[in-house]
This record gives structure tokens, sequence and C-alpha cells, in this order.
């Protein structure tokens, strides 16, 4: 092997995306397990991070970065025309969106690349610091708040004033994974009542843990609602109704609704129709985090304001993207500890192992071998 492995960093191409797949932090920590590192001009500038802070971090930045790389690091997976000259077999490490981008997965294997899917990442203990899907959630349930927050005509807190007292906001958060739970914890830091609903059972203790109110349909038999790898699957029709029934009544006193609920390779369920927001007060605020995946709420529409029934609907199609410097540091240590975890001295390049390989590992040798995708 002639030389050090090189990693490449390529500048971000699709619409609105402002994260970078490396910081300097990063950079410098590549480079210390013997590979060099050549970034694409202008890669960090939307994350506030210049190119000469790349090379004060000891990379290379060039308009032929991928030239030679064994590794291309991205946020979203890049174009494979634009990976023409990487070394033979190189790794395609990004959030690849495999089942809605399956033309460009197979593209990848048609040029010989090994493209490995970070957001099919299992979720087991020794993963937890490279698991990309929490990191950038984590943000996304905090942006959710806030941007909830700058829509709503209130304050969040309650206020004792020589005026008189204004009541703090009432905020429901339906969905309690890594998103709703940063949610549900920021909200309750603006001083709003916050109350919150899963179809976990799980989740209970945690929305008690934060100072929340668990909202659950109770004396529904065998409902737990733990899928593979601790997301949440697709309930029965009984406990859809009795759902459906429950939030309707919360729904009606809310002055914020922040909803997250995703299900991996589907269209995102729908947690609120058009008859619910009609129930709910005339300036209270919907955020929907699923927007972009088809949306947990009836007319909302990423990136726009939409209104119904005097309730405003948000959401966004790429939340991370809002806080670019925060998530772009978040994303590159996901995929520092990645490719570090298996990184073998003796070969000067990461080699994966069969648990974590398979899982995210969808094309080699010329053909798709993820077997999530090929059934």
């Amino acid at each position: 092997m002639g030389g050090p492995l090189r990693i490449a960093i390529v500048r971000e191409r699709a619409p609105g995306e402002t994260r970078v797949a490396a910081t300097p932090e990063t950079v410098r920590k590549f480079i210390a397990l013997g590979a060099s590192v050549a970034v694409e001009p202008g890669a960090g500038e939307a994350a506030s991070i210049a190119d000469a802070d790349y090379v004060a971090a000891g990379a290379e930045v060039s308009a032929a970065a991928v030239q030679g790389a064994g590794i291309v690091l991205g946020v979203q997976g890049p174009d494979p025309a634009a990976l023409a000259g990487t070394a033979p077999g190189a790794w395609v490490v990004a959030s690849l969106d495999p089942f809605g981008q399956r033309g460009r997965v197979d593209a990848y294997a048609a040029a010989g690349l090994e493209a490995l899917a970070m957001e099919f990442m299992p979720r087991i203990t020794r993963a937890q610091s490279m698991d990309i899907l929490s990191s950038q959630s984590n943000l996304s349930g905090y942006k959710a708040v806030i941007e909830a927050a700058n829509l709503y005509g209130r304050a969040f807190p309650m206020m004792m004033t020589a005026a008189g007292t204004i009541t703090a906001a009432r905020c429901f958060v339906m969905g309690v994974g890594v998103a709703g739970l940063q949610a549900i914890a920021t909200a309750r830091r603006l001083g709003a009542q916050v109350s919150a609903t899963d179809v976990r059972s799980a989740t209970k203790e945690q929305i008690l843990s934060l100072g929340a109110k668990p909202i659950f349909v109770e004396n529904v038999a065998g409902i737990e609602g733990e899928g593979a790898g601790g997301y949440a699957t697709e309930m029965s029709e009984e406990y859809q109704k009795a759902q459906a029934e429950l939030v309707s009544a919360h729904i009606a006193k809310q002055d914020i609704v922040i909803t997250t609920a995703l299900i991996p390779g589907r269209a995102a369920p729908r947690l609120v129709t058009d008859a619910q927001i009609a129930t709910m007060k005339p300036g209270s605020v919907i955020f929907d985090l699923a927007a972009a995946q088809g949306g947990n709420v009836e007319g909302s529409v990423p990136d726009q304001v939409t209104e119904r029934h005097g309730v405003k609907i948000l959401g966004f199609a790429n939340t991370p993207a809002r806080l670019p410097a925060d998530a772009s540091a978040l994303f590159a240590r996901n995929l520092y500890n990645f490719l570090s975890a298996f990184w073998d001295k003796e070969q000067g390049k990461p080699v994966l192992d069969a648990e974590i390989g398979d899982a995210i590992r969808l094309t080699q040798g010329g053909k798709v071998v993820s077997e999530r995708l090929r059934g």
C-alpha cells in the first residue's frame, strides 16, 4: 500500500444542507491514527469552519480531495459521479437514505464502492457513540421547541407580575425517543407545563423522570410498541383507536404540540388529524419533526408555516441543518468514533466486524449486499 490511507471530506451539495462530515477536531484525530485527510474547498463554510482551520489541523484542502481516497465521508450520500478517481473499493460513509435513494445505492455498487449507511448502525451499547440518528435527533428535539416558542405569540413560563399573572404554556410531546426526550427537557427548561405520550409503555418512567406528565392508553392488552432495535412499530387497530380518542381529548387543551414519530424505511405515521387541529385554541402551534418523511400532522409542509383553524403548523425538511456547527461537531464525532473503533494499526485502516459491518454495509464487490434492501 503506497502511503497512508486517504480520507476525503466532501462538500455537501444537497439543498439546505449546512453540515459537514469532519471538523478540525476529528481531522487531527484521523491524522493521529495514521491517515491523511483531504477536504473539498468550502466544505465547512456553512458550519462556520474555514478552509484555513482544516489546514491548521493538518488536512489538505483540494478540489481533488476524493482522488485516491480509500474512505469518503459525507453527511448525505454524495453523487456517485463525483466519486470518480477514488481508490478501488473505497468506502462511502454517510447518511445514505437507502430506502429513499435506492438508485444511488445501485450506482455505488456499479462503481465498485463499499457504501456504509450510518443510519443503519445497530442500537447496541458499544455503538451508541457512533449513532448519528441519536446525536442529530437530540438537536432536533431542542430546535423544535425553540422554533415553536418563536412562533407562539405568548410566553412559555408562568409569570407573576404587578399587572397580573401569565399562565404557563401547555406543551404536549408526541413520541418519546431521543428527540422527544430532548423536547420535553427543553420545554420544561423554558417553563412550560409538559405532557408526553408514546406507543412504548417503557417510556412512561422516562417522561416522569423529566418532570412531565405521561399520557397513555390504559387497559389495551398486549401493546408494548417496542420494535426491533428500540424503534417504535405500528400498532393494532384497537390501540390506534384508543390512542386517537385519548389524544383528541388532550390535544384540545394544548398550546404547543411537538410530534416526533418516525418508523425507519416507512412514511411517518399520522398522529394529528385536521379534526384534532380544529379543537385547538387559535394561536396554538404544532411543530412536526417528521414533516420531511410525509408528516405526523395533517397539512404540514416542510419549511413552510401553514395555518389551519387558527393553528400554526411548522416542520423543517432538515432540522439538524438549522444548528450546523453543533450538528456537524456531533456527526463528525460519530464518524470518528466509528472508524477509530475498528482501526487496525498494522493495516493502517479500519477493519469491520460482522455485527456492525453487516448491519450498515449496503454494497460490496459490485453488488447490493444489505439484507434490508434485498428483502
